[in-house]
């Protein structure tokens, strides 16, 4: 029974993704609407009884895994770089949404002023995971866009820190009136979480940075250690642990010498694993009755939490910072809660019924209850928001390109120079150093990633041009992009007589949209790079129309259409163009034809080499 239950969580997890993905919701809305579904079934066992004393243990070293994860996006000289308003919502903010909604639940809900005081710590922690798609798909200008990206960034690690504070106080202030106990047993949780996280981050830094763990058990002998730095750290001083996997994450990350992208990629896909199947579990505790025993005072909870503690958060962190009133506005409306709301709310829960604490089963529900709220209606209204606002970021120019190797750059590069925002994506060193040498944006690994979407600024995107050799790189990037943005924006070269003999499903591998023609494979273009050819720019004029183009550049291969005002069109093997005088066409000639060119016609402008 226990491997059937736990076989079906993983199954309804991946349902719930999926679905997701198709709808284009926040997948944290399935996957509660799963759990809850799950709960109330009558056939299905409880969490409780099944998984036993196991149940806390697996939660809290789920949200270990999950914190870590996020600790390793933590770059100080990012955070030094994003401007104070985060900074002030990461601090101020924190103290000012978590006092507001403290002593709200307190009076309106009448709760035990411990529960009352943890619910507002644990609500200081806001949804990254849920925030990513939300702006994807609403656009804001990029000031909100990257204020709100990164607060969801920032204070996941710094909310739950100061929770697993606040919990340590609300536990230890039952045992003693003291103030000076308190204040000595946060203290020694403060130097154990901090000592050992940082001892243990010197050490795993270290194991790497010798090659004494090898290569290929970097992942697995990470993940080991950020468990043992958890158990070991609460067994030191309990609640601890959370602190110390957050603070080993952070050091990590801010090694300059050590590689930690193939760490922080397996830490992506088992967070997916943990957050889906993990929330599922916490949503299937739940009984609706216990929503429904909060009662109508409940709602007006609710309506503080988004008409007043966001506000004042947003307000109170932005003075002079020179953000309209406007821009104020909508970020005082997005601040929905995720999975690390859920779970660490669990993980005190489960302690202070332990304690006999009063109110202590009111407190996951009452959590859960704002998820709901939160994720519902900022999910549904955002983007009308944004738009009554007039902070909708205008239509998106950057072209995207899946690969950063010679052609990638050449035609890149040709691009940039015409005032084409290009973005390129490769997860090959090389070619990530070449094209940062070459002026180029660009990110180091693949495109599709969860990472990705942190750095790669997609709300900005307009085309996707996958120009990488490899097939599977191509494939994901596609498939990606392709739901994201549609079809009708995602380009790919056609296959090689090779390829397509190899691979009888290679139209997986490509898009629709082939681009340039159906002649015009990857292995074409780059040997006309690699044999001297250059990506030319030609203006079309009375005098030197498209058939004088065609015939004066027989070899030519045309790429691009273009006008003052951008980019017109991506020429592709069905859609054949008839560009106009004052047109330009961006194309790729063989070195004879560039050298021929040069001498004959006078219009030629913008050369761009590989």
């Amino acid at each position: 029974m226990f491997a059937l239950y736990l076989a079906s969580v993983v199954g309804f997890a991946v349902l719930a993704q999926w679905l997701a993905w198709s709808l284009r919701v926040p997948a944290i809305l399935l996957l509660l609407i799963t759990g809850l579904s799950l709960g109330a079934w009558p056939a299905a066992p409880s969490p409780d009884l099944l998984l036993g004393d196991l149940l806390f243990p697996i939660i809290s070293l789920s949200v270990a895994v999950i914190l870590f994860e996020g600790a390793l996006t933590l770059k100080l000289k990012d955070l030094k770089g994003i401007g104070h308003v985060v900074r002030n919502l990461c601090s101020i903010g924190v103290l000012a949404t978590f006092s507001v909604i403290a002593l709200a639940s307190y009076l309106i809900m009448d709760l035990d002023w411990r529960v009352a005081t943890l619910l507002g710590a644990v609500l200081t922690v806001t949804g990254p995971t849920v925030i990513a798609p939300m702006l994807s798909i609403i656009r804001p200008k990029k000031e909100i866009d990257r204020i709100l990206r990164w607060e969801g960034i920032v204070i996941d690690p710094i909310g739950a820190l100061f929770a697993v504070l606040v919990f340590e106080g609300v536990t230890l202030s039952q045992h003693s009136d003291l103030l000076s106990h308190t204040l000595l047993a946060l203290g020694k949780t403060l130097l154990v979480g901090c000592s050992l996280g940082v001892a243990m981050g010197w050490f795993t830094t270290h194991l790497i940075r010798r090659k004494w763990l090898p290569h290929e058990l970097h992942k697995f002998g990470v993940l080991a250690i950020v468990l043992l730095t958890m158990t070991l750290s609460n067994h030191l001083s309990e609640e601890s642990g959370l602190l110390a996997v957050t603070i080993l994450g952070i050091w990590m990350a801010n090694q300059d010498d050590l590689e930690i992208d193939a760490i922080l990629e397996f830490k992506e896909d088992l967070s997916m694993i943990l957050i889906s199947a993990l929330f599922i579990l916490l949503a299937a505790r739940l009984n609706l009755g216990d929503l429904w025993q909060l009662g109508p005072m409940v709602l007006l909870l609710m309506i503080v939490v988004q008409f007043i503690a966001r506000p004042f958060c947003i307000f109170l962190s932005t003075i002079r910072s020179g953000l309209s009133f406007k821009e104020k506005l909508l970020l005082s409306w997005i601040a929905p809660r995720g999975i690390v709301a859920a779970a660490v709310s669990s993980v005190f829960a489960l302690s202070l019924e332990e304690n006999r604490v009063t109110d202590a089963d009111k407190l996951v529900p009452l959590v859960f209850s704002v998820i709901i709220s939160t994720v519902v209606l900022q999910s549904l209204t955002s983007s009308w928001i944004t738009r009554q606002l007039e902070l909708r970021r205008p239509n998106p120019e950057t072209i995207l390109i899946i690969g950063a190797n010679t052609l990638a750059r050449a035609i890149g590069k040709a691009l940039n120079e015409l005032k084409i925002p290009v973005y390129l994506s490769d997860p090959a060193w090389e070619n990530y150093k070449l094209a940062r040498v070459a002026g180029l944006p660009c990110y180091y690994g693949s495109p599709h990633s969860e990472q990705a979407e942190r750095y790669i600024p997609q709300h900005e995107i307009r085309y996707v041009l996958a120009l990488s050799p490899n097939r599977q790189l191509n494939a994901l990037g596609i498939q990606h992009f392709a739901h994201l943005y549609g079809e009708e924006q995602v380009y790919s070269l056609p296959p090689s007589d090779m390829e397509q003999k190899k691979n009888r499903d290679s139209a997986t591998f490509r898009s629709r949209q082939v681009l340039f023609g159906k002649e015009v494979t990857y292995s074409r273009l780059r040997n006309i790079i690699e044999n001297g050819g250059k990506v030319k720019a030609t203006r079309l004029a009375e005098a030197f129309s498209w058939q004088d183009f065609l015939q004066t550049n027989h070899d030519a291969i045309p790429l691009f259409v273009l006008s003052d005002k951008g980019l017109e069109c991506i020429i592709t093997a069905d859609n054949p163009v008839q560009p106009t005088a004052g047109q330009t066409v961006l194309s790729l000639s063989p070195a004879k034809e560039a050298v021929r060119n040069e001498n004959n016609i006078g219009q030629t402008r913008g050369d761009s080499t590989s």
